[in-house]
């Protein structure tokens, strides 16, 4: 059994590699954006929450741009069900890695689950799987902001993560929940 540990703000995040969809590999450390990386992660192609999730996100992918924002999202799907995501979901747009390591999964504080059968998509859940989270990381490689659920429900809104971003680049506001130790700040 792995621990799941919490990504502290202004702390460096674990690496993260995956091959895409489509081809090619995905990589934290080849990022430069201006101002952050999104790392959204999903559950796969099972879950049908996540397709209307991320085609939100495709269709806002120039307004991310726009404010000097790499996004890309993963799964522990294999390539072919990610594949068959992209295509099913018509995100024509996105980045959209597969294969997660469960290990590089629980280093990002995410929650593993496991399949509870055929879902209301009609696709099985695979055996085990990783449940979501979204992370605006710094061009340094420290963590701004993250979110990490246990449920596929109630995710962040990416219009409320727009507005938010508009303030905290215009406000050089600072990562906040960066104490570690509160006993002793």
């Amino acid at each position: 059994m792995s621990a799941i540990t919490p990504l502290m703000p202004r702390q460096k995040v674990p690496s993260l590699s995956v091959p895409l969809v489509g081809g090619g590999t995905w990589s934290l450390a080849d990022q430069s954006p201006e101002n952050f990386t999104m790392v959204v992660f999903y559950r796969g192609l099972h879950c049908p929450i996540c397709g209307k999730y991320l085609k939100d996100l495709d269709t806002k992918l120039t307004d991310f741009a726009k404010r000097g924002v790499n996004v890309v999202v993963v799964s522990s799907d294999g390539e072919d069900r990610a594949t068959e995501a992209k295509a099913k979901w018509e995100l024509e747009n996105i980045d959209l890695g597969y294969g997660l390591d469960l290990d590089n999964a629980r280093e990002w504080g995410l929650y593993i689950s496991t399949s509870n059968g055929v879902t209301s998509s009609g696709y099985e859940e695979p055996a085990v799987f990783s449940e979501p989270g979204l992370f605006l990381v710094r061009p340094d490689g420290t963590l701004y902001f993250g979110t990490v659920q246990t449920m596929p429900f109630a995710r962040p809104a990416f219009d409320q993560i727009l507005g938010a971003l508009d303030f905290v680049i215009a406000k050089n506001y600072p990562a906040r929940g960066e104490v570690i130790d509160h006993t002793n700040p």
